[in-house]
């Protein structure tokens, strides 16, 4: 997969005119709770942090810790049970195209075609036909794509459906990008390429990226910052910064800063497994 992302002005000045400072997130003492009685189930336990304007963000932590539920709230589909979610200074009461969702599973309209797909946000937004076709044309040379515009998604690989998520998504120039698990069904060599496909997507954006995974290469290879997060009811037990230059590439997996951070993560995440093992043996 050629991951070459192409320049796109004057598209990106939509992003950039508005302000250097878009995709502020504040989570002040979320807790997430499902049902009722006997049957409640806290899934988020008083979490609190803050993500700057243009961080690349990963949510780390064992199955079932609250990851996604986290994602959720910040994206709007998901009502904290106390505690708010901001976004540039904003409470987030719902989901908005200022914040784009990318999910484990595709999510496309299987009856329309991938340039159909990409201009649905935008024509939804109220944009003129030509605005689209151009907004879609733009994605689909980013994305490396252009080819096969006119295809269904049934017609495509995994990972060309997921490169067409990630720019539906983006169509909408949302200033927070949220990834729950996005390249968890690919293979090994498509996952990497596709992660390489991202980061230069994000240098070129330039937006904030909250990413949820559960894979500990994946956390040190894209982020900035990676937030473990603890067993179930989740929270944020550690904070650990990402300090390996970018542009990144494969190489920098063997790289003494990459293993030492990556111990880092695996001991959290054992910790936090044999938690909730014990927790679900008692």
């Amino acid at each position: 997969m050629d991951t070459q992302v192409i320049s796109f002005e004057p598209h990106k000045k939509k992003i950039l005119s508005r302000s250097d400072q878009i995709g502020h997130i504040e989570v002040d003492k979320v807790t997430i709770s499902f049902g009722k009685g006997a049957d409640l189930v806290e899934a988020v336990k008083e979490t609190t942090l803050e993500i700057r304007p243009g961080e690349f963000i990963c949510l780390l932590g064992p199955s079932g810790c609250g990851k996604s539920t986290l994602l959720n709230s910040i994206a709007g589909y998901v009502t904290p049970t106390t505690g708010s979610v901001l976004v540039d200074d904003e409470l987030v009461k719902g989901p908005s195209p200022e914040r784009g969702m990318v999910f484990q599973q595709y999510s496309l309209f299987p009856w329309k075609t991938v340039r159909e797909n990409i201009a649905f946000g935008p024509k939804v937004a109220g944009e003129e036909e030509a605005e689209c076709s151009s907004i879609a044309n733009t994605f689909l040379a980013m994305i490396g794509l252009t080819n096969i515009a006119n295809k269904f998604p049934s017609e495509l690989s995994g990972g060309m459906q997921q490169r067409v998520g990630i720019a539906r998504a983006l169509a909408n120039y949302p200033s927070v990008l949220l990834m729950d698990e996005p390249f968890g069904a690919l293979d090994a060599q498509t996952r990497l390429m596709m992660q390489e496909n991202l980061l230069s997507i994000w240098s070129e954006f330039g937006i904030t990226v909250v990413f949820v995974t559960h894979d500990v290469d994946e956390a040190v290879f894209l982020a900035d910052r990676i937030l473990v997060m603890s067993a179930s009811p989740g929270s944020v037990i550690a904070d650990l910064k990402v300090d390996l230059p970018r542009p990144r590439v494969s190489e920098v997996s063997t790289s003494v800063g990459y293993l030492d951070l990556k111990k880092q993560c695996l001991d959290f995440i054992r910790a936090e497994s044999l938690k909730a093992f014990e927790q679900q043996s008692m």
